[in-house]
């Protein structure tokens, strides 16, 4: 099975390129254990990465995130989010404990802003770099910031300390190739992909189908392979059952032609222009 290669961020941490996300999970108790069970088959795949966050079921995804790495922190990119309505100063630091809590580990490899609110940057900002001196993340970034925002962040103190942004991006939803992108990639910022598969809704499209069976892979797949064939990006796809996982862990078999790439070029149009950062 090939490794999962490694992306270094900035500060020196590598993280996966392909790893595993936690939005919807957690809203059920009767799937935790399957939920769990999904995590910790990735995570045996070197799907090591786990995205989460405190909003996603009010915390819940969090805590089916801690059972699934009890033991095996040492193992996990552990990466959790920070809601704009407590990104304060002090609000950030007190999100950041409880999730900690809720994830049942002493730290973050990265706490993530998961979109801009009301509070200033500069005070996220600060509260980031507190939380890192304290030893409780290894780092920070930001989550559906668009160009301009990312430009004033970077002039913010120590906002040239951002990690990565986490944005949506999948074929259908490609606006940031204009400009956010190519910005990310050039500042060594990655980019962390969520919905990379649209939630489900391109597993339909008919160029993706065919690419598909040129392949002899799943829609699924393609679109993840499509995903992170470009250096800097990296997926976080949402896998509820071991065999979800075992499929997405596979899209690193196959590689994309020219051809392939024109057929999903002409089915999914690239910007031509300059276009709002979109969002889930």
């Amino acid at each position: 099975m090939k490794d999962i290669p490694r992306i270094t961020l900035n500060n020196g941490l590598q993280m996966p390129l392909l790893g595993q996300g936690t939005w919807n999970m957690g809203d059920s108790a009767a799937h935790a254990a399957a939920e769990v069970r999904a995590l910790q088959a990735g995570i045996d795949l070197g799907m090591t990465l786990i995205d989460t966050a405190e909003m996603y079921a009010d915390g819940n995804a969090e805590r089916i995130t801690g059972q699934a790495i009890a033991g095996r922190r040492d193992e996990i990119f552990l990466v959790s989010k920070v809601l704009p309505h407590n990104a304060s100063k002090r609000g950030t630091v007190a999100a950041c404990e409880a999730s900690l809590k809720r994830l049942g580990t002493d730290r973050l490899d990265l706490y993530l802003l998961h979109w801009r609110g009301s509070h200033a940057l500069a005070a996220t900002v600060e509260a980031m770099q507190t939380l890192v001196g304290q030893g409780k993340i290894r780092g920070w970034g930001v989550s559906n910031l668009d160009t301009d925002d990312m430009d004033e962040l970077r002039q913010t103190p120590d906002g040239d300390l951002v990690q990565t942004n986490q944005v949506l991006y999948n074929l259908s939803r490609r606006g940031i190739e204009f400009d956010l992108l190519p910005d990310s990639i050039a500042r060594g910022v990655p980019v962390m992909a969520y919905s990379p598969i649209e939630q489900g809704r391109l597993l339909k499209d008919a160029a993706l189908n065919s690419v598909a069976r040129r392949h002899a892979a799943t829609p699924a797949q393609i679109a993840l392979a499509w995903v992170i064939r470009q250096p800097g990006v990296i997926a976080i796809p949402k896998a509820s059952t071991v065999e979800h996982v075992q499929q997405n862990r596979a899209c690193l078999n196959f590689t994309l032609s020219e051809q392939d790439l024109q057929e999903l070029d002409a089915a999914f149009a690239p910007p031509r222009r300059k276009q709002a950062l979109q969002m889930l």
